[in-house]
């Protein structure tokens, strides 16, 4: 009996260690590349959405929720990812029910161009921030690429092992707690680098028609927000880069037609709303900056207020302290990136 006790405390002992190892070498997406921490930043939200958003970084970086806020009172995340897949938006959609039940999912149709898995970095800082369940399990199954290993993602210590020798000073300060990064999922910019006309040149996609795998899942999203009583609303964002073909948009405005949904290109709104592509992107016509992001984010906060009869909840003293706070860490990290843009000529920190 002693014997087995012992082995079984020491067996104990080496999972711990295990898992405190795995902890410390993952990634901690608090240097550069920080979008590998906004799928996780998700769970720390305390309170439902109106809106919830799903898609890659033309959501991320060109919509700001506490503008939708602050002018219409409405409550909504965008749960976004580098290079977010079409399979990948649903799981996460799907992950999302579990916690709450919003009036309304925003998905953005750039990512149907994907048809297949594209690159593991982008799948692991989509994926590896999700909660275990059912949905991230097939999640990680639909996208991984063939030279990927499930049991990599159940132990990320497999896949990252190699970072024990390049451990930097984040990693002990962030190994207990996260940094939060965006404000409800809105990844801020406030430089400005503008757009030139014949500065993105791109390959003719091989097929002009968005493929099948893809739209497959554009129907799952359709059909799990049908079943939930959500709205579904498509849009396209303003982006000049990459480059949204004719022949995608018919495939898009015919989808929405036969499924009775919205769809909002705002390609195709850029005066109407005031888009000045010299002072709206920080990097050069790819995404809106801040001002740029407002802008567009005024537009689809009078759309849902209008269209949908979305309440207007800054009476609702909870939910007006929860985005009173999340409005000054927007407004502290607003003065923290101009300053340093001021001082370096670069945002340096985000």
């Amino acid at each position: 009996m002693k014997t087995a006790v012992r082995r079984i405390v020491s067996v104990g002992i080496l999972l711990i260690l295990l898992f405190a190892m795995q902890r410390l070498v993952m990634p901690k997406y608090v240097d550069d590349v920080i979008e590998g921490g906004f799928t996780a930043e998700y769970y720390r939200e305390e309170n439902p959405h109106e809106v919830l958003m799903i898609g890659d970084c033309e959501l991320y970086e060109n919509f700001s929720p506490i503008t939708m806020w602050k002018n219409y009172g409405i409550t909504s995340y965008i749960r976004g990812s580098a290079q977010q897949l079409t399979w990948q938006s649903y799981y996460l959609l799907e992950d999302a029910l579990k916690y709450e039940t919003p009036d309304v999912v925003v998905f953005n149709v750039l990512e149907l161009k994907y048809n297949e898995p594209q690159r593991e970095e982008y799948n692991r800082m989509t994926l590896d921030g999700m909660r275990w369940s059912v949905s991230k399990v097939q999640a990680i199954r639909a996208s991984m690429l063939p030279e990927e290993h499930f049991i990599d993602y159940v132990f990320p210590l497999l896949r990252y092992h190699s970072r024990v020798t390049g451990l930097t000073a984040n990693d002990w300060k962030y190994y207990f707690k996260d940094k939060t990064r965006t404000t409800a999922g809105y990844y801020m910019r406030v430089d400005t680098a503008p757009y030139e006309e014949g500065i993105w040149e791109e390959e003719e996609p091989e097929s002009d028609t968005l493929g099948k795998n893809a739209m497959a899942y554009l129907d799952k999203i359709r059909m799990l927000c049908e079943k939930n009583h959500i709205r579904l609303l498509l849009v396209k964002a303003p982006s000049k880069s990459p480059v949204w073909y004719d022949t995608w948009e018919s495939q898009i405005l015919e989808y929405a037609s036969k499924y009775d949904l919205d769809y909002i290109n705002f390609l195709n709104l850029v005066d109407e709303i005031g888009i000045d592509y010299n002072t709206d992107t920080y990097d050069q016509g790819l995404h809106m900056n801040l001002s740029g992001a407002e802008k567009c984010a005024d537009y689809l906060g009078k759309f849902l207020s209008e269209t949908y009869g979305l309440k207007d909840l800054r009476s609702d003293k909870t939910i007006c302290s929860d985005w009173e706070n999340k409005t000054i860490f927007y407004e502290n990290m607003k003065k923290t990136q101009y300053k340093e843009l001021k001082k370096y000529g670069e945002i340096v920190n985000y």
